[in-house]
């Protein structure tokens, strides 16, 4: 299954704002791979860095959809930031949780995934195992 055809399982009044999100995380972030995957015991359309780690997520669950944005999750000042922005949305460590574009405007979405496709999490992987590696052989 492809991002296009999950979107258009969902409910009609959800399709708009899905899709134009999965659009902006497409056009705004070169080094990812779109898929439809389970996660979390959902299918949602997940995007991994090319290289195989999950940057984002998008799923639409039972009353709210979800927009899984693990850059903020390792970066408190961007976690801190749109969620002063997005102050209709429900924030989690890792996702935020929203009922439509309202709580969800589509220029803060664009600027936040602009933000996020700055950061390499596989490189930041790399250096947080490098660095445990080596406070390990002290």
């Amino acid at each position: 299954m492809d991002a296009e055809f999950y979107i258009s399982r969902q409910p009609s009044e959800r399709q708009n704002v899905l899709s134009n999100i999965h659009g902006i995380i497409i056009e705004n972030d070169a080094n990812i791979e779109v898929k439809v995957e389970p996660m979390m015991g959902k299918e949602m359309i997940i995007y991994k860095e090319k290289g195989g780690l999950m940057k984002y997520a998008l799923s639409s669950v039972k009353n709210y959809i979800s927009l899984h944005v693990l850059p903020i999750y390792g970066s408190k000042e961007l976690h801190e930031k749109y969620k002063a922005k997005l102050i209709g949305a429900s924030f989690q460590k890792g996702c935020i949780n929203f009922i439509d574009e309202t709580e969800m405007p589509l220029p803060v979405v664009k600027e936040l995934i602009s933000d996020c496709a700055k950061i390499n999490l596989a490189k930041i992987r790399e250096n947080y195992l490098k660095a445990k590696k080596k406070k390990s052989e002290r």
